[in-house]
């Protein structure tokens, strides 16, 4: 039984699948080339972990649990983050505003006043161009200390889930699972969490690009009893309500990082091939990306016949009648 209804939950392990093996090396070396690639590289970063605490007392959590049962213990605990697909401003979901001031350089603005951002690796415009006066350090051939505080403002809810072990009359033993979707904090007043970090910026002038910065952040959640005894910390109304006293830590990772445009030169063994699955009437279809040109295979490559083929002379004209 749970809070979807009597539905069996099927087993979490079955219905899954794999992700497909793109890249294959049969291991002969004559098939790794060079390649140049354009992209970006990380010139620093730094992470660090930050948790934050909500208290919750006589939290309803559904169903009510059956009549004449009674909670022999916990079983398990479980937290995630709420999150509406259909609707990704639902303040429901659970949402980390970060802002970040640095000292010692300073993010590009436009004339509007606005900060200049470029597209970065995850396809969005997630990374502020920079500026510092790195001639110092230059001489030095090193890099140039940048500090910066970062504010995370969280809010949104969370789902909590209890595994309960009941208990009837006749000690028959069932597992009950109750929810609850609970506030962490709303947009106006969010949960607040601060921290500082240092983190290393390379020449603004031995370059033709300038340093962008970007940064992100990942959450979890974490549930637990108040006092851990759910004698003290659960109570069961003579309805079958069921309330708990809860701490719920919302644990967060976040990473920042200076990335610079680079070339660099990889070894290859060539572009990455998703597997073909065949279902069709056409015999032939296009190619995605253009063939690899390697010196062997020009050197290979067939000359282009001359025409074999006769023409016919030319007629010779005929006098007029």
């Amino acid at each position: 039984m749970s809070c979807f209804g009597t539905r069996v939950t099927p087993d979490l392990y079955q219905n899954c699948c794999n992700a497909s093996n793109l890249c294959e090396f049969d291991g002969d070396m004559s098939s790794i080339v060079t390649a140049p690639i354009y992209v970006q590289q990380v010139f620093d970063a730094v992470k660090f972990n930050l948790q934050g605490m909500k208290t919750f007392n006589d939290q309803v959590f559904t169903p009510c649990i059956p009549v004449g049962h009674r909670i022999k213990r916990v079983i398990d605990i479980r937290c995630k983050r709420f999150f509406n697909p259909t609707n990704v401003e639902d303040p429901k979901n659970l949402t980390l505003d970060v802002d970040t001031s640095i000292s010692g350089a300073s993010f590009l603005k436009d004339a509007k006043g606005n900060y200049l951002s470029v597209v970065g690796a995850d396809g969005t415009y997630s990374e502020r161009i920079m500026y510092a006066e790195t001639s110092d350090c230059d001489e030095k051939c090193m890099g140039t200390p940048v500090f910066g505080t970062q504010t995370v403002c969280i809010h949104g809810n969370v789902l909590i889930e209890l595994d309960l072990l009941l208990c009837d009359s006749c000690n028959n033993e069932v597992i009950f699972t109750v929810c609850a979707n609970v506030n962490i904090a709303t947009k106006d007043q969010p949960m607040v969490l601060t921290n500082f970090f240092e983190i290393c910026l390379p020449s603004t002038i031995d370059t033709a690009f300038l340093p962008r910065f970007t940064e992100f952040c990942n959450s979890a959640c974490e549930a637990r009893l108040a006092t851990n005894n759910f004698g003290r910390d659960l109570n069961i109304e003579p309805d079958g309500n069921v309330c708990g006293n809860l701490i719920v830590a919302i644990c967060l990772t976040c990473e920042k990082k200076i990335v610079v445009p680079v070339q660099l030169c990889v070894l290859s063994t060539g572009y990455a091939e998703a597997p073909l699955q065949r279902n069709s009437i056409c015999t032939t279809f296009p190619s995605l990306f253009p063939a690899g040109i390697k010196e062997c295979d020009t050197q290979n490559c067939e000359d282009e016949k001359e025409c074999e083929c006769e023409c016919p002379p030319p007629k010779r004209p005929q006098p007029r009648r």
